[in-house]
């Protein structure tokens, strides 16, 4: 997903050119295996969790993209999974009760902006307002190329007052949609909304693993198929992307969270509906190093495409992704995103830790009873 730096960037040289002319179950663990992680629930479930008992899999895959590589193995301590991504009636709760303001909503500045490579005296003053990135139907299709890597940037905008509340532009609202995940949020307005229920974003690891459903190397949440008995079983992209979209599934962007079949541990949407922030920072290469009990990610961000912008780790896919140009909805896609940059199909869900646990009951947003 482009960056919000990387349009007004990649306007900013368009400016300047053109003033120049997929199963099996996963075996029982041993004892030895096991020592030391947590796999049995410690404590009661928080409300509209799932828990996801502490184990070992293999993280990677070898059908995917390069930075999905070596597969390895990682083990897990338990931790309580958000069952949906958070919906916009949650995230309106946050806001009723503390007065944020997401990135979205905020000018921003030309400072912002800054980074090696990017001319920020070619972004027109006009471009510094309120918005955020959203899919432009209006693209032209007469010179769309598909010959380079970052070919779908020409497909993006950035949409002046879209935000969470706008999610199409300032003129669409959130009718109808209380039960649709919450988009327009930037990795740091998504920790913001955490800290006050009293949870976190998960790792990275966490989030495959979850998404697998204890099963090795599944392909899908659900098994090795994208429709099962003719049902599509995720909110995804049908048909050529960009030109052609055949909505079969029903939904032309987000739908109601728990439309779609929840994987064996009992969630919903790991596959498609938005992307989602994970805790880590994005590295390619991490997997050749990263530990195998609970790791968290790498100390600091590096995309060779985009070397001097931080980003945080994407999972899960969204309703724009496609079999032509973007298989994130696979458990072992990886993805990333300028981390102060949000759009229209990424959202998040939160996780608490059994170390966490006392912490969230007593969180301002902690939502009702725990149960058995």
């Amino acid at each position: 997903m482009p960056t919000r730096r990387a349009i007004l960037a990649l306007a900013a040289l368009l400016t300047a050119v053109a003033s120049l002319i997929w199963c099996t179950v996963v075996p029982p663990l041993t004892a030895d295996a096991l020592k030391g992680v947590i796999v049995k629930e410690p404590r009661p479930t928080p409300l509209a969790m799932v828990w996801i008992p502490g184990g070992k899999f293999l993280m990677g895959s070898a059908d995917g993209n390069p930075d999905e590589l070596p597969i390895h193995d990682v083990d897990l301590n338990g931790f309580w999974m958000d069952a949906t991504e958070v919906s916009n009636a949650e995230f309106q709760r946050f806001v009723a009760a503390t007065g944020y303001v997401t990135i979205a909503e905020r000018t921003p500045k030309r400072e912002d902006f800054e980074a090696p490579g990017i001319d920020v005296s070619l972004i027109k003053e006009e471009d510094f307002v309120p918005g955020s990135l959203c899919f432009n139907p209006n693209f032209d299709r007469a010179t769309l190329r598909k010959d380079y890597p970052d070919w779908a940037h020409q497909v993006w905008k950035i949409e002046k007052g879209a935000n969470w509340r706008h999610p199409a532009g300032p003129d669409s609202n959130l009718d109808g949609k209380q039960d649709h995940p919450v988009v327009h949020v930037a990795w740091p307005d998504a920790v913001a909304y955490c800290e006050w229920a009293g949870k976190r974003l998960p790792s990275e690891a966490e989030f495959e693993f979850a998404a697998r459903g204890g099963r090795e190397q599944q392909t899908y949440p659900w098994g090795e198929t994208l429709k099962v008995g003719g049902r599509w079983m995720a909110n995804i992209w049908q048909g050529e992307f960009p030109e052609v979209h055949n909505v079969s599934d029903g939904y032309e962007s987000t739908a109601p969270v728990k439309t779609f079949p929840p994987n064996s541990y009992g969630l919903y949407d790991l596959s498609g509906n938005v992307w989602e922030w994970c805790a880590d920072w994005y590295q390619p290469t991490y997997y050749e190093e990263s530990p195998r009990r609970n790791p968290k990610g790498p100390s600091h961000s590096f995309d060779p495409n985009e070397p001097g912008i931080p980003k945080r780790v994407q999972r899960g896919g969204s309703f724009m992704c496609n079999a032509n140009y973007c298989l994130g909805y696979r458990c072992a896609t990886r993805m990333k995103g300028e981390f102060t940059t949000s759009s229209f199909h990424c959202g998040f869900r939160g996780v608490v830790s059994s170390a966490d646990y006392d912490t969230f009951t007593k969180a301002p947003g902690r939502k009702g009873e725990s149960r058995r």
